[in-house]
């Protein structure tokens, strides 16, 4: 570590412990123009055995703890390096050396699990409904959702999933280390908008390490770090995709792309399901999609936004379109009587018909009318095709809206 990179971190750490309390959001915001602060700080958290790794970490905790949301995200951009060296250490069968890391570790952990009063956090996700549009997708691109009795009880309803409550940690095991990184990494994905472009960086050489050491792959990403086989589970490598999304989209395509290959190839070798799922619908989405290569600007996730389409389809059974249908096949029969080579009039079909009061008319009394024209003869014809068209005048109206005031000539 270079004298003048050791300067600016002694510097940090000398000024904050004599700012008085109401002058700390000021400093918060004044960190950010500190530009060689950032790097200095992940030399320090790099080298494992630094005299300046205890206090640094002391302070980041410190400013965890004051529950300023720019002192929290400064600190929380660092947890992926943070991450690996407590990951790279503890493979190495050496732990004493983490002892630092592994204390801010917890203690962010258990300073996230309760809220201001001291009371355990429990965390809901509400689960999105395929049968409700979305920025992700349009119910009507999916298919025909069948509608039983089942889909129609739950229509309308919100799935909420809960986590937590959470218990407090005092140091790692080998059964609750991967419970307690998941949940950082949570709480690292809800503040994704606020990481820099290195965090993002450092997140994904975080996740190509972790799922690569010790395989055979390791050598096709060259690099010659540990050779050490570290365990993961399947929460920690769905955590690690939400995270390569956001670095994809946000100006870290090459790394983001390189990183989710790794995390599919062992969840591959793991047999994973969550993770192979997750990582894949990301995939396809982003096949063929121009990612953005500016670090700066508005932070975002592209999404593939199906065209919006008719809520009903054409095809489908209404009121409406069974009543057309009627009048399509009373059209064609009235073609049919109006043909020349119809030939002798044949009986009317049975209808119901409208008369010109607005009441309709019983079937047999239609019945019987039909039957006194065409005992007419041929003579009665013409009259027979008139009340046929004035039944049909009188429907119109009354589909339009208006109803009929006298008797319809044509």
């Amino acid at each position: 570590m270079l004298a003048m990179d050791q300067g600016v971190v002694e510097e940090w750490l000398a000024e904050f412990k004599t700012l008085p309390e109401s002058a700390v959001s000021g400093y918060a915001a004044s960190l950010k123009e500190k530009v060689c602060l950032v790097p200095a700080l992940y030399k320090v958290i790099r080298e494992n055995y630094s005299d300046l790794l205890e206090p640094v970490c002391h302070q980041l905790f410190e400013f965890y703890r004051s529950g300023e949301p720019l002192l929290q995200h400064f600190t929380l951009q660092f947890l992926p390096e943070l991450l690996w060296s407590y990951l790279s250490v503890t493979s190495g069968h050496a732990p004493h050396c983490s002892g630092c890391i592994e204390a801010l570790l917890l203690g962010i952990y258990n300073l996230e699990i309760v809220d201001r009063d001291g009371q355990s956090k429990v965390l809901a996700f509400t689960v999105p409904s395929l049968s409700k549009p979305s920025v992700y997708h349009e119910p009507s691109t999916i298919g025909s959702l069948a509608l039983t009795e089942g889909a129609l009880a739950n229509h309308g309803l919100s799935r909420v999933v809960y986590s937590g409550p959470h218990l407090q940690r005092e140091t790692f095991t080998a059964q609750n280390r991967f419970q307690v990184l998941t949940f950082l990494l949570v709480c690292y994905n809800a503040a994704l908008s606020y990481m820099s472009s290195p965090s993002l960086q450092s997140l994904c050489q975080l996740s190509s390490r972790v799922c690569t050491c010790g395989y055979p792959r390791q050598h096709l990403r060259r690099y010659k770090g540990i050779s050490t086989r570290m365990t993961v589970s399947s929460d920690f490598l769905v955590q690690l995709i939400t995270g390569i999304h956001y670095a994809l989209c946000n100006g870290e395509a090459d790394l983001g792309s390189k990183a989710l290959e790794d995390v599919l190839y062992r969840a591959q070798l793991e047999l994973f399901p969550e993770p192979l799922l997750v990582g894949n619908a990301i995939k396809s989405s982003l096949h063929g999609a121009a990612l953005k290569s500016n670090k700066e600007g508005t932070r975002c996730i592209q999404v593939e936004i199906t065209p919006t389409s008719s809520r009903i389809s054409r095809n489908a059974v209404t009121s409406l379109s069974i009543r057309g249908h009627r009048w399509k096949r009373h059209e064609s029969l009235e073609n049919s009587i109006d043909g020349p080579d119809s030939g002798a009039p044949g009986p009317i079909p049975e209808i119901s018909v409208t008369g010109v009061s607005g009441e309709r008319m019983a079937n047999g009394e239609a019945q019987r009318i039909r039957t006194e024209g065409q005992a007419l003869g041929p003579e009665a014809v013409p009259d027979s095709r008139a009340e046929v068209r004035r039944q049909k005048s009188v429907r119109r109206l009354m589909e339009d809206g208006g109803a009929p005031t006298g008797r319809v000539h044509n």
